[in-house]
């Protein structure tokens, strides 16, 4: 094609765009702009979808400037597609917002766009604050946003709301006004739903939902049986969970197995999780790094050491699952609960990543659960007071351990820290003195010539 014009390129780029060939598009852009040929709306709306899909804010920019030095700004085409860029690629929806109020009608695409982009971020008041003021303005409502603005609300969490955790919660009266109005429920609004049930730990609610979603036929539909198990599990109701799981046996996938074993392994389930991990593997399912946690957390909470250790040597060996970091601080928690803190100890220097304070704490916390006193405790402590500053009770942790080794100097210095940030923990104090001392004075572990938790190689602190 010796001339290609406007419409030529325009389908190029639209042909990469809906085969997600984003950075061919892109490229392809560029070329149609280095040889003096404009684009049209058409063709800025699939360069922004594109610039949208790669997440790289500094095209989608560059495709922004273009549109203002070509005065597109006002086609609903454009608009929309910048407002869904920058709500994708911005890390706040002020970008997004700006481009909202320039627009003089919007449609419920726009509106819908942007509600979406609160939601994605996080930020479900923002969501719930443009979706009412949208019914102010009285714009058209379709099905789809009233979702959206259903997940909305299912996204905030009770403490920012105020929302207490029953069945007034604002996702499920929302829900309930828009069916007096007439709007149909799909699976999608269903699922949130029921999520939002989980969060608030609004067992009757979930439960009035259940009901609902076996009258209306959906409850052969996967992923919100997934929820379903999610939720019952979260409020405490393992069996109603089990029950739930079973009725989808023909239909499980990942997340199922995955959900029944996080579920049982947060209320204490360990050996029916680690059954249920062997069930799975032996079905054909091949299980991630999520499952492993899943189940590595189960053996956790369930005091399974063995187990767990022999499932975080499998993920690699037999999967090739690397553990990631999240993974190492469970496995750190795991040997720690069960008073093997001198091994939990050596995993932490063994382990590929530099330790947060998830992995301190883990460390921290067993040292407290089991009165190990020593080195380690002290060290896991400075850690955890080095990383998070403001933490108040790891001053505490400190204090006490100073004055179990009565180490009664240092014991004052962390009272004065503690002072200078204004918190009032004397009774806290006090306590724990008189405890120590009623304990009899501890000598000074400074001299001692090994741990005998963790062996002479980890005398030195690091």
């Amino acid at each position: 094609m010796p001339e290609r014009d406007v419409v030529a390129w325009t389908s190029m780029i639209t042909g990469y765009a809906s085969s997600e060939y984003n950075a061919r598009a892109w490229e392809c852009f560029r070329e149609m702009l280095r040889q003096g040929t404009d684009p049209n709306e058409f063709t800025l709306s699939s360069v922004l979808k594109c610039c949208r899909n790669m997440k790289v804010l500094a095209y989608g920019a560059s495709a922004h400037v273009v549109v203002v030095k070509l005065g597109m700004e006002g086609s609903p085409y454009v608009d929309n597609a910048l407002m869904n860029m920058y709500a994708t690629c911005s890390a706040t929806m002020e970008a997004a917002s700006l481009i909202f109020r320039d627009i003089k009608v919007k449609n419920d695409v726009t509106w819908t766009t942007l509600i979406t982009g609160f939601t994605h971020l996080g930020d479900g008041i923002g969501g719930l604050k443009m979706y009412k003021q949208m019914l102010l303005e009285d714009a058209d409502v379709t099905p789809y946003c009233i979702t959206i603005a259903v997940r909305a609300s299912a996204s905030i969490d009770s403490v920012t709301t105020g929302v207490e955790r029953s069945d007034s919660s604002e996702a499920l009266l929302m829900f309930q006004r828009f069916e007096s109005q007439g709007f149909v429920p799909n699976c999608y609004t269903f699922t949130s739903l029921v999520a939002a049930c989980a969060n608030i730990v609004a067992l009757n609610c979930g439960q009035q939902l259940h009901g609902r979603i076996y009258r209306r036929g959906f409850n052969k539909n996967v992923e919100l049986a997934n929820a379903l198990i999610d939720m019952y599990a979260k409020c405490g109701n393992i069996p109603d969970s089990q029950r739930v799981f079973g009725e989808i046996a023909e239909r499980r996938n990942l997340v199922s197995w995955t959900s029944m074993m996080i579920g049982y392994g947060s209320h204490g389930y360990g050996a029916e999780a680690v059954e249920l991990f062997d069930k799975m593997v032996s079905s054909g399912i091949k299980p991630d790094r999520i499952v492993f946690m899943a189940v590595l957390s189960a053996c956790r909470h369930a005091g399974l050491v063995e187990k767990g250790l022999n499932y975080f040597k499998v993920m690699e060996n037999e999967y090739g699952i690397k553990p990631d970091q999240d993974i190492y601080n469970c496995v750190v928690d795991l040997l720690g609960r069960a008073g093997k803190i001198g091994e939990a100890y050596e995993l932490v220097e063994r382990m590929p990543y530099q330790p947060d304070e998830s992995t301190w704490g883990a460390i921290l916390g067993a040292c407290k659960a089991h009165k190990h006193m020593g080195l380690i405790s002290r060290l896991a402590a400075r850690r955890v007071m080095e990383l998070k500053p403001r933490m108040v009770g790891t001053y505490v942790m400190l204090s006490y351990i100073y004055a179990a080794e009565g180490k009664w100097g240092d014991f004052a210095r962390v009272r004065k820290m503690m002072r200078m940030m204004g918190n009032k923990k004397e009774a806290v104090l006090g306590l724990l003195i008189e405890e120590t001392k009623e304990a009899g004075y501890v000598p000074d572990l400074d001299s001692l010539v090994h741990d005998h938790e963790i062996g002479t190689c980890h005398e030195t602190q690091r």
